[in-house]
C-alpha cells in the first residue's frame, strides 16, 4: 500500500468531470492510492479517471493503483456486503473487478430508509459485526477485495473483532493529525499488527492545522509549508495517510515530504500539543446512546 493516498471526499458539491480531471492529474503527479466510498459519491469517477489514465498511457496496468472503497452504514448487513462491493466495482461505479481494500465505513448501522441529514435517531442502530465481518472476510476469498479493514474503530471494537476474526483486520482508517494524535489507539493497533491509515491529516474543518504556530515555526525554518510538516509528522508515526487537494500545485507538495525530517526536539514540542478532535458522528446523526458513544471512543 502506499505511504500516501489521495482522498476523494469532499463536503462541498463538486462535479463528477472535475473529480475525475483532478485524478487524472493526481496520477500523472505520481499518486498511486485512491481512497473513495460508496457515500462519497465520487466511485464513478475515480473509475473513469482509471480508464482515462490506461487509455492514455499515464499507467500500463491496473494494478499498477491501490484502490480502497467503504460499505456504507445502510448496508452494514450480512447479506448486503457481496451486493454493495459488487455495486461498488462491476455494476455500476469503478469498473474494476477486484479492490485493493475494502473498508466498513463506521461501527453501527442505518436503516435503508434514509431520507434527510441529520440521521434520524430511529433509523440508528448497533451493527452486528460479527456476521458483518464474517461477509467482509468472504468478498475476500472470493477475490473481491485483496484486503479487508473498517474505519473509525476504537481499540474496545477493534478487540471484539480480533475475537472471532478469521482474517484480522488489515487497516483502521481514523482521524489523525499533530491536534488528534490517536496515541493510544495507535499502540493497540501496532500491538495487534493493524496499520493505521490517517484521514483529515491536516485537520478537519477549520484552519486549525495550518494556523497552529509551532507548526508555522517548524515550517519555516525548513522552508516547507505548515501542511508539509503535518504531514511528515504523521509518517514518521508509522501511519500511513490520505490527503486530499485538487490543486495541482499542493498536490505535488503533498509529495513532497520524503528527503527531510522532524527533529527530535520537534517532534517532542508536537507531541506535546493540545489535542482537539474534528470529525464528530453526531454533526450528521441525531443524538443517540450509540452515536455518542463511538464519538467518546474515537
Amino acid at each position: 500500500m502506499p505511504v500516501i493516498g489521495m482522498g476523494t471526499a469532499s463536503s462541498n458539491e463538486v462535479g463528477a468531470e472535475t473529480t475525475k480531471a483532478a485524478i487524472v492529474d493526481a496520477i500523472k503527479a505520481g499518486y498511486r492510492h485512491f481512497d473513495t466510498a460508496l457515500i462519497y459519491g465520487s466511485e464513478q469517477p475515480v473509475g473513469q479517471a482509471i480508464a482515462e489514465a490506461l487509455h492514455t498511457g499515464v499507467i500500463k496496468s491496473r494494478d499498477e493503483l491501490f484502490i480502497t472503497s467503504k460499505l456504507w452504514c445502510t448496508f452494514a448487513d450480512k447479506h448486503l456486503v457481496l451486493p454493495a462491493i459488487k455495486m461498488s466495482l462491476r455494476f455500476r461505479n469503478l469498473q474494476l473487478d477486484y479492490l485493493d481494500l475494502f473498508l466498513i465505513h463506521w461501527p453501527l448501522k442505518l436503516s435503508q430508509e434514509i431520507s434527510q441529514i441529520p440521521v434520524p435517531k430511529e433509523h440508528i442502530f448497533p451493527i452486528d459485526i460479527k456476521s458483518v465481518w464474517e461477509a467482509m472476510e468472504e468478498t475476500q476469498v472470493l477475490g473481491l477485495t485483496k484486503a479487508v479493514g473498517v474505519c473509525n474503530f476504537s481499540s474496545k471494537r477493534l478487540g471484539e473483532i480480533l475475537s472471532f476474526a478469521k482474517i484480522p483486520p488489515a487497516i483502521n482508517q481514523v482521524e489523525m493529525n499533530p491536534l488528534w494524535q490517536q496515541k493510544a489507539l495507535r499502540a493497540f493497533c501496532k500491538s495487534k499488527n493493524i496499520v493505521v491509515m490517517a484521514y483529515s491529516p491536516l485537520g478537519k474543518g477549520g484552519n486549525q492545522i495550518l494556523d497552529c504556530d509551532l507548526l508555522k515555526e517548524i515550517a519555516q525554518s525548513k522552508e516547507k509549508t505548515t501542511a508539509q510538516v503535518a504531514l511528515r509528522w504523521v509518517y514518521e508515526q508509522g501511519v500511513s495517510l490520505v490527503t486530499k487537494s485538487f490543486n495541482k500545485d499542493r498536490m505535488k507538495e503533498n509529495l513532497d515530504i520524503f528527503d527531510w525530517s522532524l527533529s527530535k526536539e520537534e517532534l517532542n514540542k508536537i507531541d506535546q500539543l493540545p489535542q482537539r478532535k474534528g470529525l464528530f458522528l453526531n454533526t450528521f446523526m441525531e443524538p443517540h446512546d450509540l452515536v455518542l458513544e463511538i464519538d467518546s471512543e474515537i
